[in-house]
């Protein structure tokens, strides 16, 4: 028997079509990890793609370590490949499951030329039958001056929120229907209206989530 085998995971949280005013657009959340019960390492990817372009996509590489039950402190590098010119962060974070079962992913970046910013996701399931769950999630983005290159302004950029009603067809397999809304503040929001883009985006999604 071993004690503490090698495992992995792969888990593509989000892989969906979104459809409202304007372009319609291709999004994806997922992550993965190798390696032990008290240390890892990590892959986590997002992004999207509309008209075929890809307009933000973002990677991560992290070493993680667990520092309490249900909780890992996480230190590694994060690049943003899109939009360009292209930014690289190094990322700090804590990841992990807080009181009455919030699922939470919190991370500080420092970046090139004095950047900084910090994010904070969560998301909850609410269980209508073991294989029908209903999932509200929401993201916050901060960051600590303009960048007008990529279209971020200082202080609070972004709030997301999503709500996403899925199937498990089979545990590791799910497909799913919600709505999801982004709104942009700030200097953000000034740069997208410059830009000539919303600063409000509502839309629907449908897609799939897996694991393996």
């Amino acid at each position: 028997m071993i004690d503490d085998p090698l495992l992995s995971m792969v888990l593509i949280d989000q892989m969906e079509a979104r459809a409202g005013d304007g372009d319609d657009l291709f999004s994806w959340d997922a992550e993965g990890w190798l390696g032990y019960d008290l240390n890892k390492f990590w892959i986590k990817t997002e992004g999207e793609y509309v008209d075929g372009r890809g307009e933000d996509i973002e990677l991560q590489a992290l070493y993680s370590r667990a520092i309490a039950p249900f909780w890992d402190l996480q230190v590694g590098w994060r690049t943003d490949i899109r939009p360009q010119p292209s930014r690289n962060w190094l990322a700090l974070g804590v990841k992990g499951l807080a009181p009455y079962f919030f699922d939470i992913d919190a991370a500080l970046f420092v970046g090139e030329n004095g950047q900084t910013s910090a994010r904070l996701q969560a998301e909850y399931e609410f269980l209508f039958t073991p294989r029908l769950i209903l999932v509200p999630d929401v993201e916050l983005n901060l960051y600590g001056k303009d960048d007008k290159n990529v279209g971020i302004g200082s202080g609070l950029s972004n709030i997301e929120l999503g709500l996403r009603l899925r199937y498990e067809i089979r545990r590791e397999f799910a497909p799913y229907i919600g709505i999801n809304w982004i709104h942009l503040y700030g200097d953000t929001a000034d740069f997208s209206r410059d830009d000539g883009q919303d600063d409000d985006d509502f839309r629907f999604v449908f897609g799939v989530r897996a694991w393996f």
